[in-house]
């Protein structure tokens, strides 16, 4: 399972506020079908299959172009697990596990 996390930022936007930004990329997700989770910092996603992975980051990366955005920063972290099958919820449950 490979997993990502990635935060992007549109850059001279006219707010300070940036959620209707974000909402257009998570719109863009829906509509690929990845499975994501929303964090305040970012949004995680999931995939067997790289090449969906990295549809799904274009995908929501140009969605805050369309969405008006002249400049879009994209962070991007990717962990890519081959031995076993663990997405985001296995991880989180890894970790209460031995709380």
């Amino acid at each position: 399972m490979i997993t990502a996390e990635i935060t992007i930022i549109p850059i001279g936007t006219e707010s300070t506020s940036l959620s209707s930004y974000v909402a257009a990329a998570v719109d863009a997700l829906d509509k690929i079908g990845i499975k994501y989770q929303l964090s305040g910092m970012g949004t995680q996603i999931e995939s067997n299959n790289p090449q969906e992975l990295f549809k799904a980051i274009e995908v929501a990366h140009e969605a805050v172009f369309a969405k008006g955005a002249d400049r879009v920063s994209t962070s991007i972290k990717i962990d890519d697990r081959r031995d076993k099958n663990r997405g985001l919820v296995d991880k989180v449950l890894s970790v209460e596990k031995k709380l």
